[in-house]
């Protein structure tokens, strides 16, 4: 399995979140967890070159956990579905944003966007990720 980090560091000049916010990130913050490849973003998408960087290892499911689950987790999620891969959430290893610390709006949010096979909600979960046929509808159709 593959690590790979999101780090968010503050660039004024990118986002503007003081501006606009009245806070910022760090400007050095470094992963609190060891990962293969760390890649540095400047609001809540991940940079783009992570995407290239997973289809290059051909992954195919992106395991998502961290901070602000219905917000930065979330607009990595919303990123890594439209290039074609499958996010899931590991909600026991995400927190959720000042709105709702416990990650379960984030958590619904993803259920309803990714469908509900996205979100692992124990680690024991892990043991049978969900394939793509198990997802879909049951009934007489493809």
């Amino acid at each position: 399995m593959h690590a790979i980090a999101t780090v968010e560091r503050h660039d004024e000049a990118v986002t503007p979140f003081w501006q606009q916010l009245g806070w910022k990130p760090s400007p050095n913050d470094d992963p609190l967890v060891h990962a293969d490849k760390m890649f540095v973003k400047h609001g809540d998408l991940p940079p783009v070159e992570l995407i290239g960087y997973a289809k290059g290892l051909h992954i195919e499911r992106v395991m998502v956990c961290g901070l602000q689950a219905d917000t930065c987790c979330l607009a990595a999620g919303f990123m890594l579905f439209d290039a074609g891969l499958r996010p899931t959430l590991l909600k026991w290893l995400t927190v959720g944003s000042s709105l709702d610390r416990s990650a379960a709006l984030g958590a619904d949010l993803w259920r309803h966007h990714f469908g509900a096979g996205s979100v692992l909600d124990h680690p024991d979960d892990t043991v049978r990720v969900p394939s793509v046929a198990d997802l879909r509808p049951r009934g007489d159709g493809p």
